[in-house]
């Protein structure tokens, strides 16, 4: 396969995540994801930022977490993000611990 066919693979496979994550998923708490992934929205936002930048394009937070969200954080964290249980926080404190 050549760098291109690579390429456009994984767009495509980025642009499926994104989908499944906005649209099939948005009940999946991020703080679930980083317990189980060691990564969550933010994190793809904070990525996608970075790849930007290295590629001379200006980005700001809020535009990159609309790019993953689907629309501005502060909506979608209104419409889906829950605060988080005790359980929940443990959780992330012992993941974060094995990642340590």
């Amino acid at each position: 396969m050549i760098d291109s066919e690579t390429t456009s693979l994984e767009a495509a496979t980025f642009r499926r995540l994104l989908q499944h994550l906005m649209q099939q998923r948005p009940d999946v708490q991020n703080i679930d994801l980083m317990i189980l992934a060691g990564f969550c929205r933010n994190c793809l936002s904070d990525w996608y930022r970075e790849a930007a930048e290295s590629r001379g394009i200006t980005m700001t937070r809020d535009e990159a977490r609309e790019a993953i969200y689907g629309e501005p954080f502060a909506q979608w964290k209104t419409k889906h993000q829950d605060e988080a249980t005790p359980e929940q926080l443990a959780a992330f404190a012992a993941a974060q611990q094995h990642q340590g």
